[in-house]
């Protein structure tokens, strides 16, 4: 099968990065489109971002479909444009904060979330209250690393995420970690060793649902919010 794995923002190197990540952890039979849209912001931290890359986000799903996919995956952590994708669609689509939260219950009484910057938190609490799953996380701490600040040596972003990590198994008597930015998806197996529980990546999460749900033959229900738009004029569209 093919999948779409689509970064919302507009910075190839990090979609790369994500496609690398998607294919290591998919299956022999399946395909990795990475893809990312080439209108609006080169990161996503913050909501305003957020409402600019759902435009872009939508046509790329569009083209995935065109090339085949049959299932998508949002890799911003946020899950931006979550709804809208489903309703637009053919096939499932998933984001990767809910795919790692909703592992990460299955594996752990409590986990913490460890994302880039303060200002993200929000939205992550937010989308927890919205899955039901906030009782299940102890806590979201944030590194104080931008998004496209991941992967420079300088910054030691997977250095910063290990101290956190110490921290929330320590304070937060967090038993599973989540990492909440989709450019922190390297440093997983590498800090689950260190750390010695278990350390979830939401790009792995989502492509391994995605075809759990292909193989069992489930879409997106279409009986209530995610029915099809309904046909009219989108100016400027």
């Amino acid at each position: 099968m093919k999948i779409a794995v689509i970064n919302p923002n507009t910075t190839a190197a990090m979609t790369r990065r994500i496609g690398e990540a998607a294919q290591a952890v998919a299956a022999s039979g399946t395909q990795i489109l990475a893809r990312n849209p080439t209108t609006g912001p080169a990161s996503i931290e913050g909501y305003v971002d957020e409402i600019y890359s759902v435009p872009g986000l939508l046509a790329e799903i569009r083209r995935a479909e065109a090339d085949g996919a049959q299932g998508h995956v949002i890799a911003c952590f946020d899950d931006t444009g979550l709804e809208a994708a489903r309703c637009v669609a053919n096939h499932p689509v998933v984001g990767i904060g809910e795919a790692a939260f909703h592992m990460a219950s299955l594996l752990a009484g409590r986990f913490s979330v460890i994302t880039t910057l303060h200002r993200s938190i929000a939205a992550i609490e937010q989308n927890l209250l919205k899955y039901g799953l906030e009782r299940r996380c102890a806590r979201v701490r944030a590194v104080e690393v931008a998004v496209l600040e991941l992967e420079d040596p300088a910054c030691d972003a997977a250095g910063r995420i290990a101290d956190e990590i110490t921290a929330a198994l320590r304070e937060d008597r967090a038993e599973a970690i989540v990492l909440g930015c989709a450019g922190m998806a390297a440093f997983a197996a590498s800090l689950a060793r260190q750390s010695g529980v278990p350390v979830l990546d939401g790009v792995g999460c989502a492509v391994k649902l995605i075809e759990g749900l292909q193989a069992l033959g489930l879409n997106t229900s279409r009986a209530g919010g995610y029915q099809k738009p309904l046909p009219k004029i989108y100016a400027g569209f």
